[in-house]
């Protein structure tokens, strides 16, 4: 399973001297890109396939506090993924330096075309990339109804 290491820095911390939400979300995204540009993502193929990732959203579930100076290591799964790339859902857990899962996310997102900033496929060779990683019990294969499964929708201002 894909994995990164961090330790936790004061800097990381909210008011309650625990890990800040912020900080699980930038640990996330580190390891999110970590893999990619591992992986044949980086800067110069999006640039090449004038792409970029949107987040759609994040679910953020807390099992236990992380404090300052505790190394813990953010995990990688493919939760799921459109048949054509152009939506994804990636799931990261939490752990501390004795293997205990302290939290979980569940993260949708799509792939844009810079130019148009319209949704997009992702090319067949950067897709065989993410449809290597390790996937999740509950993998599924995404649809652009599961983009909406929430029925959240714009509100106009009154």
């Amino acid at each position: 399973m894909y994995s990164k290491e961090f330790e936790v820095r004061w800097s990381d911390l909210d008011a309650n001297r625990h890990l800040a939400n912020s900080s699980y979300i930038n640990f996330m995204s580190h390891t999110r890109l970590s893999y990619m540009m591992e992986n044949g993502f980086g800067q110069q193929n999006m640039v090449k396939n004038n792409i970029g990732p949107v987040v759609f959203y994040e679910h953020m579930f807390y099992f236990k506090e992380i404090f300052a100076g505790e190394p813990i290591r953010v995990s990688l799964q493919l939760k799921g993924i459109s048949k054509n790339g152009m939506y994804f859902e990636f799931q990261h857990n939490f752990y501390n330096h004795e293997g205990k899962n302290m939290a979980r996310c569940n993260m949708m997102g799509g792939w844009i075309d810079l130019q148009t900033r319209k949704l997009r496929d992702l090319p067949e060779k950067l897709f065989s990339i993410l449809d290597d990683l390790e996937t999740t019990a509950d993998f599924k294969i995404l649809t652009k109804e599961d983009t909406r499964k929430f029925n959240q929708f714009p509100q106009k201002l009154s």
